[in-house]
């Protein structure tokens, strides 16, 4: 786009840089000239509120720069409205000093200047980008017919029709909302027609699966339009209706606080019912009534690394099988860093003209998906997997996958490894790593593992393991806490999409520069924070090392959003077993009423490094190094090594 062009949609782009001119309001010098282009609802609705919010914003900050804001319109205003409501909407506009610019047919927009078909221009500091929604040019080229705007032509089921060509009646084929026009019935492309075709789109996409009868959509003639005017009042416009009022604000802000409850608070508790168990029931009932009632209080299981085992299940039993702990003399091999650590540190040893030792590092990760989306679910899962190798220092080289997939038609099944595996192999080519094969299986769920070999520059000797804790060090944690509860959330609908997109977006960071950065910093001991949350590999360093630390609660970074939804109760599915480690923390009666601390327990996936790097000018050069160059933007020291013996302390 053009500098200082900005669409609205999409908005998350739009709120950016809304708020990036808001924060250089202090600043401004001499005049500065907006123009919102787009003479309908969104158009005067943005025109006038933005009016009010600069101003606003001058007065606060004490700066006396001048400002206008232009609005740009083709063909009038608010055009699929009566004229009493275009009467009021210009008598609003001339009370606040918005200017109205009419008939300019924008072409483009080029140095900071509006370029017209008849060759006006119109100068601007900024420019929003606010006009009628067009379809995008794939629609026309999909061969199903559409109406002369180009939308997506359906009949009153919402199902569309395809052309002769491609020989199909295109009854399979449904669409609603601002894509789609229903063929003998013009509306504008407004939000409450797409919410109206939503029910009947749900409606006859389900009775098409089962067979039966459909429904009939009939759109509304006419709506009610609230139109804000920026301070406190609004403009209703229905049919022939037009009036303004303080009241009609309140209106409109009760219909929007109510409709966005209903997809927020509103939505009802996913159901915890007994027949929701699923085919499992059958054998937890016939291993007993406690097995049955243990499934019917844990339906909703998490996925990613909150399906893990819990820590103490999974040592107890291990504990009783009595596994070799090294090759046969044969193997020319020898383990040398084993269970209980990241990675497997494996010499391996050549004879003849190659002969010496190379040291391999072995590691291996698996879980189900907990998004919907196939290719950062495999991204992340592949960045998950590195992440053990990454931790020790080591170098991934090759992969080996294991791929689960629903049961389902080929064709989608096809579909969905490619997606899985492109979104995998993203972060496998990030990270110099190769895929050499791999297995796959068919199951109820998506899920996504992988085997990882690589080497250890230097030999064995160098591997970053669990047991160097020094006291006096420090300990980083380069990414925050709080996955297992925001996904555990998002699976009943209640946490918000801003707190999962900026979670999948540190979870779909490699560790590798972080682990480089670190070691270059003097790390003498490392790990990733995965299922069995900060305390659990904590903890398991502590041990191996024979120390024990102090943890400051108030550091520990924390996803936006994983206070909210702690504070609501919800927690992974792996959070019970975790907490069973709370026995290690000294001072738990202390500490455990912090909102932050049940954070300690969170099962994370793909999570960040824990170090300890020497205290002083090496862990403060290490943890900007680490911000500075986007390896960990949220990199912190959360804590300390204060002496022996495995006791854990949490300050908060």
């Amino acid at each position: 786009a053009e500098a200082g062009m900005t669409p609205v949609k999409p908005i998350s782009h739009f709120g950016a840089r809304w708020d990036h001119l808001l924060e250089g309001v202090p600043t401004w010098k001499g005049e500065r000239r907006l123009l919102v282009v787009g003479g309908g609802a969104g158009g005067f609705e943005l025109a006038m509120s933005m009016h009010a919010r600069l101003k606003k914003e001058l007065a606060k900050s004490g700066n006396d720069a001048k400002f206008s804001v232009g609005l740009v319109t083709r063909s009038g205003l608010l055009p699929q409205h009566t004229p009493g409501a275009r009467a009021l909407a210009e008598k609003g506009l001339r009370e606040k000093g918005v200017d109205l610019h009419i008939g300019y047919n924008v072409s483009h927009a080029e140095n900071g200047l509006l370029h017209c078909k008849d060759g006006q221009t119109l100068p601007y500091d900024d420019c929003i980008w606010c006009t009628q929604g067009s379809p995008q040019g794939w629609i026309r080229e999909c061969g199903l017919k559409t109406d002369n705007d180009g939308f997506l032509l359906v009949d009153q089921q919402l199902r569309c029709s395809v052309l002769a060509p491609l020989g199909s009646d295109g009854s399979h084929i449904f669409a609603g909302g601002d894509i789609a026009s229903v063929d003998g019935f013009p509306r504008p492309k407004a939000g409450v027609f797409a919410v109206m075709a939503g029910m009947v789109l749900w409606i006859n996409i389900r009775a098409t699966l089962m067979g039966d009868k459909t429904v009939t959509y009939w759109p509304q003639s006419s709506f009610l339009g609230l139109f804000s005017l920026g301070d406190g009042s609004c403009i209703a416009s229905r049919g022939t209706l037009a009036m303004e009022g303080k009241w009609l604000w309140d209106l409109k802000d009760w219909i929007d606080r109510r409709w966005m409850w209903n997809y927020d608070e509103g939505l009802p508790d996913m159901p915890e019912a007994a027949n929701a168990v699923g085919a499992g029931a059958a054998v937890a009932k016939a291993a007993g009534g406690g097995a049955l009632d243990l499934l019917r209080h844990a339906t909703m299981r998490c996925g990613g690394c909150g399906a893990k085992v819990g820590a103490t299940t999974l040592s107890q039993a291990m504990a009783r099988v009595d596994a070799p702990k090294q090759p046969g003399e044969t193997a020319e091999a020898k383990v040398v860093v084993g269970v209980g650590d990241d990675a497997a540190v494996v010499e391996l040893r050549a004879e003849g003209d190659n002969a010496g030792t190379l040291a391999s590092v072995q590691t291996i990760d698996f879980f189900r998906s907990f998004i919907g989306d196939p290719y950062m679910f495999g991204r992340i899962a592949a960045v998950h997997a590195l992440s053990d190798c990454e931790a020790m220092g080591a170098i991934p080289q090759t992969v080996l996958a294991l791929v689960q997939v629903p049961f389902a038609a080929e064709e989608k099944q096809e579909e969905d490894i490619v997606q899985l595996m492109s979104g995998a192999a993203s972060a496998l080519r990030e990270s110099g790593c190769a895929l050499v094969g791999g297995h796959t299986c068919e199951a109820r769920e998506l899920g996504l593992g992988f085997s990882v070999n690589g080497r250890l520059p230097g030999g064995a000797d160098q591997a970053l393991t669990k047991a160097d804790l020094k006291p006096g060090h420090v300990l980083i944690l380069t990414k925050p806490l709080g996955t297992g509860t925001l996904f555990a959330a998002d699976m009943r609908a209640k946490a918000r999409g801003p707190w999962i997109a900026a979670a999948l977006k540190s979870m779909g960071m490699l560790n590798r520069r972080s682990s480089d950065i670190l070691r270059a910093h003097g790390a003498s001991a490392c790990t990733d924070v995965t299922g069995f949350g900060l305390v659990g590999h904590l903890l398991e360093m502590c041990r191996a090392s024979g120390v024990r630390v102090a943890i400051d609660l108030d550091a520990i970074p924390i996803y936006d959003g994983a206070l909210e939804c702690i504070a609501m109760g919800i927690a992974s599915s792996l959070q019970p077993a975790n907490t069973r480690l709370r026995r290690a923390v000294q001072n738990h009666d202390e500490v455990c009423g912090s909102p932050a601390y049940p954070l300690l327990y969170d099962p994370q996936t793909a999570g960040g490094l824990l170090a300890a790097v020497p205290k002083g000018d090496f862990a403060d050069a290490c943890v900007k190094a680490l911000r500075a160059t986007g390896a960990a933007p949220r990199a912190t020291i959360i804590g300390e090594v204060i002496g022996f013996f495995f006791f854990f302390f949490a300050l908060g």
